[in-house]
């Protein structure tokens, strides 16, 4: 059923950047640390080479990928097929963060569509690519994007997404250094 593959081929990087969804998983080192899970979208995955991956990081209620990250590096992001054949990717690796405040923000950001309120990109460089049947997985149709995102940022500004991040991403759930907006 399932297969491990030495890279991210031609065929797979094709089905991958075809979801519309993907998971990112992550925990801290501490054992009474909170894993965490959460989805993506937008548009915002790319592959950059074989063995190395990225997606654009977009501020939001939580830092804990970027926390668990700058903690210890570990990554897991897994795809889905709910159209189609059924299908689970998996990539397993090691994160780090570009923080928008970072000079190397603007070249690790210039593949991505412009979407307001950046806060990072994650840079994965892959360790283990793995795929299993999916056969649990239900089959749903894509509708569209959800517009709230770029709404809410559109809303609060540039000032107002700034006062967001420091009052909601400094630190994670179990205060890990999250975003420092002087950084």
């Amino acid at each position: 059923m399932g297969k491990v593959h030495e890279l991210i081929d031609d065929r797979l990087r094709a089905w991958i950047e075809a979801q519309k969804m993907f998971f990112v998983a992550t925990a801290p080192l501490g054992g009474d640390g909170h894993v965490n899970v959460s989805p993506k979208g937008l548009d915002a995955f790319r592959v950059l080479a074989p063995r190395r991956v990225a997606y654009l990081d977009i501020v939001g209620s939580g830092v804990e990928t970027i926390a668990h990250l700058r903690e210890n590096g570990r990554i897991t992001l897994m795809f889905c097929a709910f159209e189609g054949s059924p299908k689970i990717v998996r990539l397993y690796g090691r994160g780090r963060v570009v923080p928008r405040e970072d000079p190397a923000f603007e070249e690790a950001a210039r593949d991505f569509p412009v979407f307001p309120a950046p806060r990072a990109v994650i840079v994965v460089d892959v360790e283990r690519v793995a795929d299993s049947c999916g056969y649990g997985v239900p089959l749903y149709t894509f509708e569209g994007d959800r517009d709230q995102l770029a709404a809410w940022a559109d809303r609060k500004g540039p000032e107002g997404v700034e006062a967001y991040v420091r009052a909601k991403n400094r630190t994670s759930i179990d205060g890990l250094a999250g975003i420092d907006p002087a950084e």
